[in-house]
């Protein structure tokens, strides 16, 4: 049998809205991400994991879908869907689509129906009486804010809905759910779609019984309202694994797809959705870097952790900068955000890489007029807007950096006529360089891409470990550090070379008894005896 693409292959996460506008909106679409598919070669990702593109009234921007089997105008159609998976596969990629089982829109005919109490489907939703003391039948709070119930005039009801009153929640318990959203499935499937990234996969089974979740000691003033309470009875059910497992078969009526799970849980509760016998998800997402905090000693404890936890032959993840979380440039700065891409991409694991963060994007800047995300608009002041790390793609210095001919939906970074495509492809210095040399260093050598992963002795902001497959041995040391470091060179290594340097230079200097480390830079060493 051979091996699967996912083990080895760099995924690279697109924001649909924001990669490359095709027809003059000011917004992304297929089209554009199949004009811009030379681009994504040249790079070197192997897989393209693209955000909702579904019929959508986009009061979540396509995570509110109205339309499990089509194409949101404003992104296209199925023809051409169908145009850039076939073009994508003739470039030797594989196509990740985003699955937003949890909940639909409120526009949804299932939802319309359900309301109206027609064809069969009130228990498609989950619908209760109020309490007998009045309000809501419980105190589960929304992930954007407010009371997580909504009441329904027409039926006297309350329907639930995990995020926007506009999202209603699906109830997975009911068997009819499942087998239409199964058959969703096996529609993208049969499309040429090679995998998904399920999204908020935890939240799929509630409490049976309702119960109110526990007061969050720790909540603070300040912090989003759904903090206030742990969300014991309204995420992460015992019983959600077994419907993990039925998607997961769903999947293996196909040749060769992935199953990715979107989840946010501490390391322990998080391994457990590779599912019993690895009968789950062949990936849940592994968040862990973009909620550490970076310093060497931290990650390096952070990383030995995961390695052991993972049940036997389930295959690492590794993700830095997602659509829902700041950027890792925003998180610890551009010359740190090198080190980070580095780490990234010589882990043992498969990486996903999102869009943007080859050029080294961090924090924008959105102005109170252009603030588009719902969260933000219904929890002003906090700090939980995910527009600075959706902004459009950056191409060259021409008007709107090529991304649209008018202006984007979002603004561009301050910096966008030199933090482009165009103009770091041709420095080898750049970020974008130095990715595009990451990935090529992961398919030319299988300690990287498949080798084995052991910490080596360092202290201070300094990170060492070493990557090994039979006779290619390479070794990677990274300072977390705003200061020069010295990492003695262990007394059994062998003759080690600069192969790689996050600063673009000293490839081929050999290393001598201690390897010298600037401020901020990462280094892959090749490991040779003589």
């Amino acid at each position: 049998m051979s091996e699967s693409w996912w083990r080895t292959g760099a995924i690279y996460h697109i924001y649909p809205r924001s990669f490359q506008d095709s027809n003059g909106d000011g917004v992304g679409d297929l089209e554009g991400i199949r004009r811009r598919l030379d681009y994504l070669a040249w790079l070197g990702v192997d897989a393209l994991w693209i955000s909702p593109f579904y019929p959508s009234p986009m009061h979540d921007f396509g995570y509110d879908v109205a339309d499990y089997c089509g194409v949101d105008p404003v992104f296209g159609s199925l023809e051409i869907f169908d145009s850039l998976v076939a073009d994508a596969h003739a470039r030797g990629f594989k196509i990740i689509l985003d699955f937003v089982p949890n909940h639909t829109s409120i526009e949804h005919p299932w939802f319309r129906e359900s309301r109206a109490g027609k064809g069969g489907k009130r228990d498609w939703y989950i619908w209760r009486d109020g309490a007998p003391s009045g309000g809501p039948p419980n105190n589960w709070l929304a992930h954007f804010g407010g009371s997580a119930w909504t009441f329904d005039e027409a039926s006297g009801q309350y329907y639930y809905h995990a995020f926007l009153p506009e999202q209603p929640d699906l109830n997975w318990r009911n068997p009819k759910v499942r087998e239409a959203m199964f058959d969703v499935l096996r529609f993208w499937l049969r499309r040429g779609a090679d995998g998904f990234r399920v999204d908020v996969i935890t939240h799929l089974i509630k409490d049976e019984g309702l119960r109110d979740n526990p007061h969050n000691p720790a909540w603070i003033s300040g912090r989003p309202e759904i903090e206030q309470l742990l969300q014991m009875h309204s995420a992460d059910h015992p019983e959600v694994h077994g419907v993990v497992a039925e998607m997961r078969a769903v999947l293996e009526e196909f040749d060769d797809r992935l199953l990715i799970g979107e989840i946010y849980l501490p390391m322990e509760r998080m391994i457990a959705y590779y599912g019993e016998d690895l009968s789950g998800a062949h990936l849940p997402f592994n968040f862990q870097l973009i909620e550490a905090p970076w310093i060497a000693s931290a990650i390096g404890d952070l990383i030995e952790a995961y390695e052991a936890a993972l049940p036997e032959g389930a295959w690492p993840n590794w993700v830095l900068s997602n659509h829902d979380r700041p950027r890792i440039a925003a998180r610890v700065g551009e010359a740190q955000a090198r080190v980070a891409a580095m780490l990234l991409l010589t882990l043992r694991g498969s990486p996903t890489l999102y869009y943007g963060d080859e050029l080294g994007i961090g924090d924008v800047e959105i102005p109170p007029g252009r603030i588009r995300d719902p969260w933000a608009l219904r929890e002003p002041g906090l700090g939980v807007g995910r527009d600075p790390e959706r902004t459009p793609m950056q191409w060259d210095s021409s008007v709107f950096a090529a991304f649209s001919t008018r202006e984007p939906w979002l603004p561009l970074t301050p910096d966008w006529p030199k933090r482009n495509v165009a103009e770091m492809s041709a420095d080898p210095a750049s970020p974008l360089s130095l990715v595009r040399a990451l990935l090529d260093a992961r398919r030319a050598h299988r300690s990287l891409s498949r080798g084995s992963w052991r910490r080596l002795e360092s202290c201070g902001d300094l990170l060492a470990y070493e990557r090994i497959h039979e006779d290619d041995h390479k070794i990677i040391v990274l300072n977390f550090g705003a200061a020069a470091q010295l990492w003695p060179v262990p007394t059994t290594a062998p003759k080690l070379t600069i192969a790689l340097s996050t600063h673009g230079d000293r490839k081929g200097e050999v290393v001598p008894a201690t390897l010298s480390l600037r401020a901020d830079e990462g280094v892959v060493l090749d490991a040779r005896k003589d």
